[in-house]
């Protein structure tokens, strides 16, 4: 799963997809109505590849997080985030039996589950998403050849000279003002 596009923003309800930076914003697209708009970089924006949530022992990362709810609700949508705290408790229980009690809200929890539930509206949560792919070290076709010796860098392109800039003739006014003959007197 892509989490590194997609953001949450301040006083906006949904889930948004970075779609490109302007001077003074970004382009964002909602992820389940596809609507793009413009926001400002004054917006509070957290990513959700950033965010992650406290358990007794650590922090576990939000990714982790989705793919054990999806795993416990076989890749379908889970309880609504309207649901009662202690549903949410016990869901969030289900999904991560050693958070941290006093440092997850319920308010947290209930994001979770909106979170998640519109990740699986727009399509982003499926079983093949959670499946990490393992970096290839070795050519199948020649095993004594690493794939990083194939892929050397390559060199950079010489640069195209820049055009000389035209050269700005002065103009009649400029050659007929007088010129200062102030000396100093002394």
């Amino acid at each position: 799963m892509l989490l590194e596009k997609i953001i949450s923003i301040a006083g906006k309800p949904g889930l948004y997809k970075l779609v490109s930076q302007l001077r003074n914003g970004f382009i964002i697209e909602d992820v389940t109505t596809k609507k793009k708009v413009s926001i400002g970089n004054s917006s509070q924006v957290s990513l959700l590849d950033n965010i992650a949530m406290f358990t007794f022992d650590k922090e576990v990362p939000l990714f982790e997080v989705f793919e054990n709810v999806a795993k416990n609700h076989d890749y379908k949508e889970t309880i609504s985030h309207k649901s009662s705290d202690a549903e949410l408790k016990e869901f969030m229980g289900a999904s991560l039996p050693n958070y941290d009690t006093e440092r997850v809200y319920s308010s947290d929890i209930k994001k979770l589950a909106q979170w998640y539930n519109i990740l699986h509206k727009a399509g982003y949560i499926t079983p093949e998403s959670f499946v990490k792919a393992e970096p290839e070290t070795l050519d199948p076709a020649n095993p004594e050849v690493e794939l990083a010796e194939k892929a050397a860098p390559k060199k950079a392109a010489p640069k195209a000279e820049k055009p000389a800039a035209p050269k700005v003739k002065a103009t009649s006014a400029a050659k007929a003002a007088p010129k200062s003959t102030h000396t100093k007197k002394g």
